[in-house]
């Protein structure tokens, strides 16, 4: 017993320590020559996210490598030294977020030269104004006994490849088409990408209990609110035939004769994680909210931050889970959600973020919805 009770006393003395240091700014313990040792294990420059430790480690060296590898390129040389200083400020955020999160591993992404404010402005986009109606509909209670210990709807062709919204905060429709997509795929047994920008175009349903709080194109939005519209609307077209163009200055296309999915209902699943696993398995692919403050330093591994807002910014397709990734610190097995993105196959895990289970992390099991689909000709 007393040597569990010093074995808890010492694990609550590092995660205090790893906290006070996380949020203490750039200072953490050992000055910049401990920056340094924790910016080689966090920067991913090499094949297959590997760093030689033996180059020479600099910020003005990451970020020509930087802007070489996602082909940045600045207007004037204030613009160039004023992206560097955020540059630099979100090379020691990743420092902070690798001791706060060491499952996961966190360095340069394509979003490395921007503030977070930026980021979230940009590439997010689940309105906060809006919110579940208190009359959604409650998926039923699904029997949880006999689910699979691993399981992912990419292997079973349900899941189209991943898209790119740009800097449109646009994820809300991303969201929404993935989840409608693995709906059609069970319906009708053929895989089609459907079209992100008639939802940015054409939807702003609002929500009956808050006024103004409407679906606005790159302004934000709510894949329920989505789900409505397509169900009012009639359904949404094909990628090919009504192509992404990531911005919301167009007038709306939409062509009823040349529907290629239709919505039979959708509903809230329970905040229950097996359930949420049930309804996965059973209904495939779900629209997820999910707060992405650990996602702009993202580069690979399950992200399992000891502390994380529950506060949803950001719309997610929810694909599938597995079994276990080793979790330092917590030394034990830890289940985790596959999760597909909307920022390109070059972010993350090609394209993909695992988060773990358990604890409602972030939000990710606070908004989950899914969808049936009607089979079309």
């Amino acid at each position: 017993m007393a040597s569990r009770f010093a074995l808890i006393c010492l694990s609550s003395l590092l995660i205090a320590t790893l906290f006070r240091s996380s949020f203490a700014g750039d200072d953490v313990s050992g000055g910049a020559q401990s920056d340094d040792l924790l910016i080689r294990q966090v920067v991913d420059h090499g094949e297959g996210g590997a760093v030689d430790e033996n180059s020479l480690l600099n910020a003005d060296h990451h970020f020509a490598a930087f802007k070489r590898k996602f082909g940045k390129a600045y207007a004037t040389q204030e613009e160039h030294d004023y992206r560097f200083s955020v540059f630099e400020a979100n090379m020691r955020r990743a420092v902070r977020h690798q001791k706060i999160d060491p499952s996961a591993v966190h360095g340069v992404t394509q979003f490395s030269d921007l503030t977070p404010r930026e980021f979230r402005q940009q590439f997010l986009g689940v309105n906060r104004r809006l919110r579940l109606p208190s009359d959604a509909q409650k998926a039923p209670i699904l029997p949880t006994n006999d689910l699979p210990t691993d399981f992912d709807w990419r292997d079973h062709g349900a899941v189209t490849e991943v898209k790119n919204q740009g800097t449109c905060g646009s994820c809300w429709s991303f969201s929404t088409t993935g989840a409608l997509e693995g709906a059609n795929f069970l319906a009708t047994g053929n895989l089609v990408s459907l079209s992100e920008q008639q939802l940015v175009d054409c939807d702003h349903e609002c929500d009956p209990e808050e006024k103004d709080s409407c679906d606005s194109g790159c302004s934000g939005g709510l894949m329920n609110s989505a789900f409505e519209y397509t169900l009012k609307s009639g359904g949404l077209m094909q990628e090919k035939d009504y192509p992404y163009t990531g911005t919301d200055k167009g007038a709306c296309k939409f062509d009823r004769t040349k529907i290629a999915a239709k919505v039979s209902n959708f509903s809230v699943v329970s905040l229950d994680e097996e359930q949420i696993a049930a309804n996965l398995v059973k209904n495939g692919p779900l629209a997820v909210g999910i707060n992405a403050v650990f996602m702009q330093t993202y580069v690979g591994g399950v992200s399992c931050p000891f502390i994380c807002a529950k506060r949803l910014d950001h719309g997610v397709l929810l694909v599938g889970y597995g079994a276990g990734a080793f979790a330092p610190i917590r030394m034990k097995e830890k289940p985790y959600w596959i999760i597909k993105n909307s920022w390109g196959p070059n972010w993350g895990e090609k394209g993909y973020y695992k988060i773990c289970q358990g604890r409602n992390l972030c939000g990710v099991d606070s908004m989950v919805s899914t969808v049936a689909a009607v089979t079309t000709s």
